[in-house]
């Protein structure tokens, strides 16, 4: 084991994270698996490369595995096939305080999580037995708990915050009962499993769980700062169960050697009212020069969030310059953006006020948006001649439903569609149901 660790203060990181994730799903770059809603390989890269610091280990994912499952359970993002796309809660989330989002993030999570957290602790075999583990709902709001005791910007050592858990009475049990608890294991299903006395250890089983949502949740959200070192030789507990020298460490998780609660993570457990980001530096919030010929240069290095957000309204040309074109712009808005976060985004990060020629070309681009409107999906029907269609489009409990369109079609809207069926057979007519 080595004496080697670092101290991560990891509010800052979470403020600018969240909103760069929120880009990346806005922008359509995340992708998780259809069936457990878990980031695929491709998608945890993708994250850890806009991360402002970083993972927490180079070779290890745990905030890039976290907050694509994150953004889901607190539905600002949902799959759409396998990509993830933001919700209207999620627009929204945008333009809103980071603390607050993040706040929202933490509690959503208690309730709504994609995942067991224990399921990443990955040597215990058997979690996938039936009846075998806890609701693990139950477990987070132990943890929730277990955050609103610790003092505010105090350290507390892993294993003392295990102590001050049993001392407290915040209990957590990972098995459902003895015989459950024999079907865990390491390595072998017989001589490595948990059932036997003296194997059942909370170190490895709760414990573990404490670190997983310690490391992989709060931290990530950063409600919590950590001091963490290799998880390689980190813990010794393990050692001494049957299978335990098969592995350097028992979770990725074995390298939390401290935490303290920050301002965020007391505002995140209601432990205070509110939150207040230092601002940035004038030096740090303006750095874009909008050019007439539309060109967005940028002075010194963008953050990520900034990247995504400008990509997605111009086309980027270099490192540090993006081009606006009636394109760029109708393309943010045919994928659900508003060119109002544009404007803000430039009022705030721009040195100099809007050239004309760029408040000209959003004009039109808003002039253009505004000739069309997405009225929602619809249900076409096709009449047998003009007379049958002008009789119903025109029936006084009808014709509020639907509307005719040329001399033979209606069109009903989805959320009518059964006001509209019921009238028409009172009317002495229906619409049989298309079985292809």
């Amino acid at each position: 084991m080595t004496d080697d660790h670092r101290v991560r203060l990891t509010a800052p990181e979470a403020i600018a994270n969240v909103r760069t994730v929120l880009e990346l799903c806005a922008a359509g770059k995340l992708l998780c698996s259809q069936k457990t809603r878990r980031p695929t390989a491709a998608t945890v890269g993708e994250v850890n490369d806009h991360l402002v610091d970083g993972d927490f280990y180079p070779d290890e994912a745990i905030a890039s595995f976290a907050w694509p499952l994150l953004v889901q359970a607190g539905g600002l993002a949902q799959l759409e096939g396998a990509r993830l796309q933001l919700t209207p809660a999620g627009q929204a989330a945008l333009s809103k305080p980071p603390a607050q989002v993040l706040r929202h993030l933490w509690q959503r999570w208690l309730t709504h999580a994609v995942i067991d957290e224990f399921s990443r602790v990955d040597a215990i075999k058997g979690q996938g037995s039936r009846n075998v583990l806890t609701a693990a709902k139950i477990r987070r709001h132990v943890m929730h708990e277990t955050l609103r005791t610790c003092d505010l910007g105090r350290w507390i050592e892993i294993d003392e915050l295990f102590e001050d858990m049993s001392i407290l009475g915040l209990h957590l049990s990972i098995a459902r009962s003895e015989r459950a608890m024999g079907k865990l294991y390491l390595v072998n299903p017989h001589y490595g499993s948990f059932g036997y006395a003296e194997h059942q250890s909370w170190e490895l089983l709760e414990g573990r769980y404490t670190l997983a949502v310690l490391f992989e949740y709060a931290a990530t959200l950063g409600l919590i700062d950590i001091d963490y070192t290799d998880p390689a030789g980190a813990r010794q507990d393990f050692h001494g169960n049957w299978g335990g020298d098969f592995f350097d460490a028992l979770s990725r998780y074995d390298g939390l050697r401290a935490i303290r609660l920050n301002d965020l993570g007391a505002y995140a457990v209601d432990l205070e009212s509110g939150y207040e980001s230092p601002p940035l530096s004038p030096a740090v919030a303006r750095t874009l020069t909008v050019l007439p010929n539309l060109d967005i240069v940028a002075s010194g290095d963008v953050h990520p969030a900034d990247r995504l957000h400008l990509s997605t309204f111009a086309h980027q040309t270099n490192d540090h310059v993006w081009t606006v074109s009636a394109d760029s712009l109708l393309a943010a808005l045919d994928a659900g953006r508003e060119i109002a976060e544009f404007t803000s985004f430039l009022a705030r990060h721009g040195k100099r006020e809007l050239p004309n020629t760029l408040t000209t070309l959003i004009s039109d681009v808003e002039r253009r948006a505004a000739v069309l409107a997405d009225l929602g999906h619809a249900r076409v029907i096709e009449c047998a001649d003009p007379a049958t269609a002008a009789l119903i489009a025109k029936d006084r409990h009808l014709r509020a439903l639907c509307q005719l369109i040329g001399d033979r079609y209606l069109v009903v809207p989805l959320d009518r569609e059964l006001k509209f069926r019921k009238a028409l057979r009172k009317l002495g007519y229906v619409v049989p149901i298309r079985h292809d």
